[in-house]
């Protein structure tokens, strides 16, 4: 559990670092594209590792349509329950059925959907869970689901913007990708040394920034470096190879919790008539019991697969894989930063923002009750380790 304290306390570093920096380092906000992709960079090359390892029985494809459906409805549940929150606790009643508070709220509240998979995939393989069901089944739902925010991110832009032609580019792009890596799986027999992943990754990211700068559309790097790990022929790693993977892993830690917004200061263009940027301000109480009542309510929403694959796993396995869905990071924060550049804001924004703080620095926290879960003894003497 060392790796999983380390990455907790480097998360935590860049929590503190997201909220000191922009007050005492005037050149912060310039930095922050380069840090982006610096960050888009980590995760590309935990997610190409995470496809490498990535298998499907071709065979069997039925099995990975009720995957699809478990992990849709485990991102839906909690932005769902999010949004009914935000609506029917913290807006007054006459806003109630304003379709303007409906359109800023389905838009925040995404951010409580997607499962963190570079978080959750270097927690778990840090935690000794490599082998289990859990960490398959949750390799599997992780992935979807942040690819079903990714697909829903695309209405709700056109809620918010309208239509662009860049869009259906969008869903093309994802579609060849999701073609390529099945028709092609582990076949392409590419360099797969650390330096050479460390390479596509940062190739991968260029090009996401690259498409955000030409069309303001967001393309993240989940799907293609996931894709790419997929086609890539396994090879062994070198123990060169897992100290970088680790060093990598260390960075990307600091860096998600740098990639948070700005919890207090973060204004909205000021020419903005949002619902949201609208509501007047909360005490400082009321804001940290709406936090703790926002994730509870979110985390609960992502406890769906417990009630999934009675005839695969134990009630303790299937518990240890809803609660390994609650990391959030990275694409959470993705959503609330594309939120404030919608011009929405107000304490909504702010109590999501501190919910995901909160959520991030409770990751470490989560693993270890998985692992407790994981590695308890079930009936018979056996562990749930030894499961495949």
């Amino acid at each position: 559990m060392k790796k999983v304290i380390l990455y907790s306390i480097l998360l935590l570093i860049g929590l503190f670092l997201s909220q000191l920096l922009p007050l005492y380092f005037q050149g912060y906000s310039a930095l922050q594209p380069v840090l982006m992709v610096v960050t888009m960079s980590a995760l590309a090359y935990i997610m190409i590792n995470v496809g490498r390892e990535f298998d499907i029985d071709k065979d069997n494809l039925k099995q990975y349509g009720w995957d699809y459906v478990v992990a849709m409805t485990t991102a839906t549940f909690p932005w769902i329950a999010v949004v009914l929150y935000f609506i029917f606790v913290l807006m007054p009643s006459e806003l109630w059925f304003n379709a303007d508070a409906w359109k800023e709220t389905l838009v925040i509240g995404r951010f409580a959907a997607p499962t963190s998979a570079g978080v959750l995939f270097a927690m778990l393989a840090a935690a000794g869970l490599g082998a289990t069901w859990m960490f398959k089944k949750a390799r599997v739902l992780a992935i979807f689901d942040d690819l079903d925010t990714v697909l829903l991110m695309i209405p709700l832009t056109i809620l918010v913007v309208g239509w662009r032609p860049a869009l259906g580019l969008t869903l093309i792009v994802m579609l060849v990708l999701l073609v390529m890596g099945y028709k092609y799986l582990h076949k392409w027999n590419i360099p797969a040394s650390a330096s050479s992943i460390v390479a596509y990754s940062v190739l991968i990211a260029g090009l996401c920034e690259l498409f955000y700068i030409s069309t303001d559309i967001h393309f993240e790097v989940l799907l293609p470096a996931f894709v790419l790990g997929c086609m890539m022929k396994s090879q062994h790693e070198s123990a060169e190879d897992v100290k970088v993977s680790t060093a990598v892993a260390c960075i990307f830690m600091v860096l998600v919790g740098l990639s948070l917004p700005q919890i207090f200061g973060a204004v909205a263009p000021t020419d903005n008539t949002s619902v949201t940027t609208a509501m007047p301000a909360m005490e400082m109480s009321e804001i940290v019991f709406h936090v703790i009542m926002i994730s509870i309510v979110s985390n609960i929403g992502k406890m769906f697969p417990l009630f999934c694959y009675r005839n695969e796993a134990t009630v303790k396995e299937r518990l240890a894989l809803s609660i390994g869905m609650w990391p959030r990071g990275e694409v959470g924060a993705g959503v609330l930063m594309i939120s404030i550049g919608y011009g929405f804001g107000g304490p909504i924004v702010t109590i999501s923002m501190l919910s995901l703080a909160l959520n991030l620095v409770l990751t470490g926290f989560f693993i270890m009750m998985v692992r407790s879960l994981i590695l308890s003894p079930v009936k018979g003497g056996a562990h749930e380790k030894t499961r495949a």
